[in-house]
């Protein structure tokens, strides 16, 4: 109750100075460099203000109430080169901006890993950005399956409905993912736990690679996922949108509807969402028993954005229920459910195309609710953030009593963060902010594999950015304190967890600079140290993890893993041909990763428990080094416009410090990748009944990964395997609207039966008629996407 005093007397004093600001306007006209000809639906947006406005159809537009400062505007319009200019308001301005034909766009406003939006080639950090229209045309199982299309982006899976984020080499707690500005808190330890999100509404994601810690705290060495799906509309418009997709493969049905509009400043936003989804299938399984999911989302915005600056309520809820792959099969290689009980048995053409999950399943919710603000002063601007979300994961694993809860984990997180950014002045921009973490999680299922805890987060840094010349630098510095409460539980009269307190602080720090040559190239440089402070399952595990066959052990004694980063990239731009390259090297202390214990007497360590076999695998750590690159090349000879063809290839090894075994890989690195896309675009601008239409061929080849932690047997190498994938589509238009976007996917053109590196089913049992150990990836799919846009004046 005091900090929400505190914040509303702040937020009435913070009225009272903005009140007292001086706004001007922005007025101008969009056109087409080459002919002079307007380019109306142009979209300028001033990303600190979240406003924007879209030009009519003489390409004029008008932005009032801007409040005075210095203000990026990002000018953008579909098949052209974005323009992105800082503008100082001590007058109202008037500018005509000309924007050049392009097959591909190479900048554009990033606010991930920055104190205040800036653009893409200003920034010393690797970041790579997805929007709606390139989510729309990936024949993905997943968003997270969308978002390995770029270079140093993969991904651990567990079948379609669970995939993690891995950043060159690094994943789980060591990404962070924000949704909506709000740091997204579930249980990110876990193998089998995806990361709550709901797919159709995100409107663009953004990557950033590499250590973040000086924005966002403990956990992010490895980067930064930011989902966006909240973007205000235009002043006086009303926007809604109907999105229908089905696939083949697993009979995926996934629907989606908004509605945004934007009247005197008061915004609103609300979407829902469903998916539902049987197994899925390839050449070596047939159907993948127990693979499907359902899903039931729905969330938005309600706000206020006036002179003064803007006041946003988000909120979302996201209901997902998934089944556990276990892959237990008869001796004639058919599928068997509820394994090991009197249940037991083959499972059905009807099991697989049913859509409801089979016992091991999860069910999973995820709400949250935020509070978004920021404030313009004479002096600079305030944000302020604040959030609350439960996370409730329940897992039913007995077929005898389908209702009991054997795993139920209930978390609890405020999230809060409060900057303020002074008034740019010579090219410098200042800023500084505090942020933090409470957390409670507590245990409510029938077993336990970590401990109840609670958790307290605190940090403050400074950053800043200056122009000078050609070159941009940025850095700036950050202090973190941890504080974790392990509370003791028993097990009838044993003690299964012990009480603990632990405390965690540390400093992280960025410095780099770009380097833009005229038109030509630009040099990009950056060295980071982040912090990792142990998550609860590395210090605190005492359990058999369903679906992973490992007895987990963790040790409350674990070390925070400390990086040091060093980046070094280019990008050369010529008519014809766009290159790329990024080179990193990542030093870790500390590194923590688990691995399965050998026996006293040789041969693994296998506990049993109801009847079922568990290999013990326990966190360990040491010296750790990761280092690799991301190659892109993108041809696109004039004047043949519409031919693309792009591609990027993704190396990283990671090295432990010291052998296990005689083995000293990380385990669990994704194998080397090249992809390739040819795409036609045809009907880009001019034609009045299509617009943006495509056709596009991938090529996707994963090399071989012989460099596995084999310790243990801890993990398996994994042979390469090239994928076909095609696409076409385009959008319907009248009247010079769009009445709507097909697109036409299919994934895996030839049917490859292959097993991706960081599947973990994989590691999932025997098949006895095969011999073959694990289960497959996702065979050939066919996906087709229709969106339907709708636009009103609200008078």
């Amino acid at each position: 109750m005091r900090s929400i005093f505190i914040f509303l007397a702040l937020f009435a004093g913070v009225q009272s100075a903005s009140a007292q600001n001086k706004t001007f306007s922005l007025k101008g006209s969009v056109v087409n460099i080459i002919d002079k000809q307007p380019l109306p639906g142009a979209n300028i947006y001033l990303p600190d203000l979240r406003r924007g406005v879209i030009a009519d159809n003489t390409g004029a537009f008008t932005v009032k109430d801007i409040p005075a400062g210095t203000h990026l505007i990002e000018i953008s319009y579909a098949g052209f080169s974005s323009i992105i200019v800082s503008v100082d308001f001590v007058q109202d301005t008037e500018q005509k901006f000309e924007l050049k034909p392009t097959v591909a766009e190479h900048n554009e406003v990033v606010v991930t890993g920055v104190s205040t939006a800036t653009s893409l080639r200003k920034v010393s950090t690797p970041v790579v950005v997805m929007r709606k229209q390139e989510l729309l045309q990936t024949g993905s199982a997943n968003i997270i399956d969308a978002l390995t299309r770029k270079p140093g982006i993969s991904q651990t899976s567990t079948g379609p409905a669970i995939s993690k984020p891995v950043i060159r080499g690094l994943g789980f707690n060591r990404v962070v993912v924000i949704n909506d500005g709000l740091r997204q808190e579930g249980q990110q330890w876990g193998d089998e736990h995806g990361i709550e999100v709901d797919e159709y509404s995100v409107q663009k994601a953004e990557i950033l690679k590499g250590p973040a810690s000086l924005m966002y705290g403990s956990d992010a060495i490895a980067g930064v996922v930011n989902f966006i799906s909240n973007t205000p509309v235009t002043e006086g418009k009303i926007k809604a949108n109907l999105f229908g997709n089905y696939q083949t493969n697993n009979h995926l049905r996934g629907f989606s509807g908004n509605i945004a509009g934007n009247k005197n400043g008061f915004l609103f936003n609300a979407y829902a969402s469903s998916k539902d989804a049987a197994d899925y299938r390839n050449a070596k399984d047939g159907y993948v028993f127990n693979s499907k999911f359902n899903e039931r989302n729905a969330g938005g915005m309600i706000g206020l954005s006036k002179k003064w600056g803007y006041s946003h309520l988000v909120f979302s809820s996201f209901n997902q229920k998934l089944g556990l792959v276990e892959g237990e099969r008869d001796a004639d290689g058919n599928f068997i459910k509820y394994g090991g009980t009197a249940l037991e048995t083959v499972a059905t053409n009807d099991d697989f195309l049913s859509t409801k999950p089979t016992i091991p399943y999860q069910h999973i919710t995820h709400e949250k609710l935020v509070s978004d603000n920021s404030f313009f002063l004479k002096g600079g601007k305030l944000n302020i953030n604040v959030g609350a979300q439960r996370n409730q994961r329940r897992e039913f694993g007995n077929a005898e009593d389908p209702e009991e809860k054997e795993l139920y984990f209930d978390l609890k997180t405020l999230n809060y963060n409060a900057q303020y950014h002074f008034k740019q002045k010579n090219n410098w921009k200042l800023s500084f902010g505090a942020s933090g973490m409470n957390q409670q999680n507590t245990n409510k299922g029938e077993e336990a594999i970590i401990s109840d805890y609670s958790l307290s987060d605190i940090g403050a840094f400074a950053f800043t950015q200056k122009k000078w010349n050609r070159f941009d630098f940025s850095g700036g510095v950050r202090f973190d304190r941890r504080s974790v409460n392990g509370k003791e539980m028993l097990d009838g009269a044993d003690v299964k967890f012990e009480s603990f307190n632990r405390n965690f602080s540390n400093v992280s720090a960025s410095a780099g600079f770009t380097y833009e040559f005229p038109k030509t190239a630009l040099l990009r440089f950056n060295i980071a140290r982040g912090f990792r402070a142990p998550n609860m399952a590395e210090l605190s595990s005492n359990g058999a993890h369903e679906g992973t066959n490992r007895y987990e052990v963790g040790d409350k004694d674990l070390k925070s893993e400390t990086s040091l980063q060093v980046d070094a990239g280019i990008e050369l731009n010529a008519e014809h041909i766009t290159f790329t390259a990024s080179l990193f090297h990542n030093s870790i202390n500390n590194y923590i990763f688990f691995e399965k214990q050998p026996a006293v007497a040789g041969g693994d360590s296998i506990l049993t428990i109801d009847g079922e076999d568990f290999y013990l695998f326990r966190f360990v750590q040491q010296d750790a080094r990761l280092y690799g690159m991301e190659l892109s090349l993108d041809i696109h000879p004039h004047p043949l416009d519409w031919l693309h063809f792009e591609n990027s290839f993704s190396f990283v090894r990671g090295q432990l410090a010291k052998a296990t075994e005689g083995n000293k890989n990380i385990p669990f690195i994704p194998a080397a990748r090249l992809f390739s896309e040819l795409r036609f675009d045809l009907f880009a601008h001019q034609n009045k009944v299509f617009r943006n239409t495509y056709f596009k061929a991938e090529l996707d080849h994963n090399f071989a990964q012989n460099n596995a932690f084999t310790a243990y047997n801890t993990e398996t190498t994994t042979g390469s395997f090239t994928l076909l994938n095609a696409g076409v589509g385009g959008e319907l238009m009248r009247k010079g609207k769009t009445l709507a976007a097909v697109y036409f996917l299919v994934s895996n053109i030839a049917d490859v039966a292959y097993q991706h590196h960081l599947n973990r089913l994989k590691y999932a049992g025997e098949n006895p008629r095969t011999g073959q150990p694990g289960v497959y990836n996702m065979g050939r799919n066919f996906s087709i996407k229709v969106n339907v846009p709708l636009e009103f004046n609200w008078k």
